[in-house]
């Protein structure tokens, strides 16, 4: 769908939440624009898109990002938000709802 966007170079985004602002907003491919262009971090972006540009059209939900580094991104700006995610070798996390 519309929430996802991957790119080896930069990132692999995957959207939940309020789909028509994910759409609208193309979330997914402005965090990689963010990183990109901008040279914001993976979280800053992640943050920039979920806390302050989703919420500016009524969005909620959130995002798993992972960036070509291996480093991950999971924001979300509803109550919770369910997500895994681990590394070879480790044992998994998982998460609900903030920490």
């Amino acid at each position: 769908g519309a929430g996802c966007y991957a790119n080896n170079a930069s990132v692999a985004v995957s959207c939940t939440g309020t789909g028509e602002v994910f759409i609208r907003t193309l979330a997914a491919y402005d965090i990689a624009a963010l990183m990109e262009y901008g040279g914001l971090s993976l979280a800053d972006a992640c943050e920039r898109v979920v806390m302050e540009k989703l919420p500016a059209l009524g969005g909620s939900g959130g995002l798993i990002a992972v960036d070509h580094e291996g480093n991950v991104a999971l924001p979300f700006n509803s109550e919770g938000m369910y997500r895994a995610w681990g590394y070879a070798g480790d044992t998994p996390t998982t998460g609900i709802y903030r920490e």
